[in-house]
């Protein structure tokens, strides 16, 4: 039975990965831009994101909502910001983003800071924690690239620590399906504000 959920958890997880990129990537470019500013304002705004010391965030690449102007704001407004390094083994290490000139070309097309690593474990240090996605449930179940890198690292994460993933509005409310091992956000941050997400009972 176990099995046999997963396997179908599995293809509707595919197409759902597959009409959400395909729609991101139709998204003209000046919404995009408009998005990374937007964005930024509203979680700077944030009053988790305003009381904390450090941010655990990452780099977005190719037709991920965009980050870039969100990192930026969190270093000149003095947050320790932490991003993922991915491991071989698909697992996240950490580093301390200063700025877009620290950045360099590694697997999957991303790209990471260059600066020294500071263990799996670093995450639990964040006082928030911004987390890139494709969709999120009105229950907080996440949609991520299918990896699993996410669902480990979140693990570390102290309970209360708010988790909140980056996605366009519209991704937002959608019918996530779900495994034993994926792990539920609290919140969604997009251009227009936070979205508090409520796991449903059971």
């Amino acid at each position: 039975m176990g099995a046999g959920h997963s396997a179908d958890s599995s293809v509707a997880k595919s197409a759902l990965r597959d009409q959400v990129r395909a729609a991101r990537k139709r998204r003209p470019l000046e919404a995009g831009a408009g998005f990374a500013g937007a964005v930024a304002d509203v979680a700077m705004g944030w009053e988790p994101v305003r009381r904390a010391a450090t941010v655990a965030a990452y780099v977005s690449v190719g037709s991920e909502p965009g980050t870039g102007l969100l990192l930026d704001a969190l270093v000149a407004a003095g947050r320790r910001v932490l991003v993922p390094v991915v491991l071989p083994d698909l697992d996240l290490d950490w580093t301390v983003y200063t700025g877009r000139d620290d950045l360099a070309p590694a697997v999957r097309g991303l790209l990471e800071p260059t600066g020294p690593r500071l263990g799996v474990d670093a995450v639990g240090t964040a006082d928030v924690v911004l987390v890139p996605g494709l969709a999120v449930s009105g229950s907080g179940d996440r949609l991520g690239q299918g990896g699993g890198c996410y669902d480990r690292a979140l693990a570390r994460v102290p309970a209360g620590t708010p988790v909140v993933v980056v996605l366009y509005d519209d991704e937002v409310g959608l019918a996530v399906p779900t495994d034993p091992h994926d792990v539920r956000v609290g919140f969604a941050l997009t251009s227009s504000g936070v979205v508090g997400l409520s796991p449903s009972p059971g």
